[in-house]
């Protein structure tokens, strides 16, 4: 229960700073789309300013803003091309070009600041949005990321303006070296001493601050102090959850070959190599699974590691990569709603966590969405208790992404429930987008 509220009642005009909104299955933008049924239907007023990337919203005013500098630019123009044209002759023909002419701007820019290529969106968004204010449309801040960008011209237009902020952090800000690190002490890295000063500001400056996993409050908490002083801003942790699919038609038949899917991004610190690594080993004790297993990798392209261990170890039949999947002009269906689809018709899916000091403070967004999908989860996790925890409770295989023996041995216990098809029933109980928005409502106006 909230004894009193931080807000008045009257602030219900909404300014909300996204620089990824409305891109199709893209975490960033999820995290905000989601929840704006929820927000309209709890009388919000809303106004949203974003990049150029995504699809403009018509059913509040929506204003996509071209960023100022070039690296931005170059990243937004692409997706606008992608999402106009597809990505075919034009695409092919005009991204390359505008890379070509934008290089020599980029490398000053990146010499003289040294920021990650959206910083530079702030400064429409600040502009737009403070003529925004002058006019009496927007009574209140709402910022979140994804970039850094929409949190820095929040700041901004608090500052100036003195109006309501709120302040959503989709990653930790600040990234740390070790497990021991606490990240106490200032990056050298120009763009993580931004992020760091950053968080700090918004720990000082906005009214109300949320994070996604107790990790990360936790941390952010240790480096600012200040946090939920009676000048400071109030946190709160917030399972930022995820809706049901979009579709409903497709279902799960086990077939002749054990078809263990991941969706979403892969890097050099979320790899399918720790699943190939066992691959092997796990072949010569099963060697009829050598013909069976097939991995699918949708949402991006492999990355480094997993395509060094698919050449290594002749793993081209059993790796399998879709890579993004777009609106398809037949179906109709968005990239989207083809995942949900392909996610019910898998037999497992991999949760991959990474083997990084910042996985103690972050939980995929893909579990929230697998959470509503009646498939086992196969977690691969590294120092995350409240992942874990959460893992468990649903009934899930669980690996120690950082132990190969830990791998197998879940591999091993997921072939065998294959091949007596009982793979095992998940106990999900999914998290709602509604129950965080009104954990949010609550935090801002008070409950009774």
């Amino acid at each position: 229960m909230i004894e009193k509220s931080l807000l008045k009642q009257s602030q219900k005009k909404w300014l909300i700073l996204s620089h990824a909104f409305n891109m199709d299955g893209r975490a960033a933008s999820q995290t905000i789309t989601d929840k704006i049924p929820f927000l309209l239907k709890a009388g919000i007023d809303l106004h949203v300013l974003s990049a150029i990337t995504g699809i403009q919203d018509q059913r509040f005013p929506h204003k996509q803003l071209i960023a100022w500098g070039p690296s931005a630019f170059r990243f937004d123009f692409r997706h606008w091309v992608s999402n106009r044209y597809g990505r075919g002759l034009i695409y092919k023909l005009l991204t390359p070009l505008v890379s070509i002419v934008l290089a020599p701007i980029i490398a000053i820019e990146k010499w003289i600041l040294g920021y990650s290529s959206q910083w530079s969106w702030s400064l429409p968004a600040y502009f737009y949005g403070y003529s925004l204010i002058r006019k009496d449309k927007v009574n209140l801040i709402y910022t979140t990321a994804g970039a850094w960008s929409a949190h820095l011209a929040g700041l901004w237009l608090k500052r100036v303006t003195g109006l309501p902020w709120l302040a959503e952090i989709h990653d930790p800000m600040v990234i740390r070296s070790s497990l021991e690190d606490e990240g106490l002490i200032k990056p050298k890295n120009r763009d993580a001493r931004m992020r760091y000063w950053l968080e700090a500001q918004i720990c000082k400056y906005a009214d109300v601050a949320w994070w996604f996993t107790d990790g990360a409050m936790h941390y952010a908490r240790l480096r600012n102090p200040n946090l939920d002083g009676p000048n400071n801003a109030q946190s709160m942790m917030v399972i930022p959850g995820a809706n049901p699919p979009l579709v409903n038609q497709a279902k799960h038949a086990y077939s002749n070959t054990l078809n263990i899917c991941h969706f979403g991004s892969l890097a050099e610190d979320r790899t399918l190599s720790q699943i190939l690594d066992v691959l092997p080993s796990f072949f010569q004790k099963n060697p009829e699974a050598q013909e069976v297993i097939k991995i699918h990798a949708y949402g991006s392209q492999l990355d480094s590691f997993s395509k060094r261990c698919i050449q290594k170890f002749n793993l081209e039949k059993n790796v399998l990569s879709h890579g993004r999947l777009e609106k398809d002009p037949k179906t109709g269906l968005s990239g989207r709603e083809q995942i949900a689809i392909k996610m019910m018709e898998a037999d497992v899916l991999i949760l991959l966590h990474g083997t990084t000091p910042w996985c103690a403070e972050y939980i995929p967004s893909k579990f929230y969405e697998y959470l509503w999908i009646p498939r086992p989860i196969w977690g691969l996790t590294y120092a995350n208790l409240q992942l874990n925890r959460l893992l468990e409770d649903s009934g899930s295989y669980i690996s120690n992404s950082t132990d190969p023996i830990s791998i197998q041995a879940q591999l091993e216990r997921i072939w065998v429930n294959w091949k007596n098809q009982k793979l095992v029933e998940p106990t999900f109980k999914p998290i709602s987008v509604e129950d965080a928005v009104q954990q949010i409502l609550n935090k801002a106006f008070g409950s009774s």
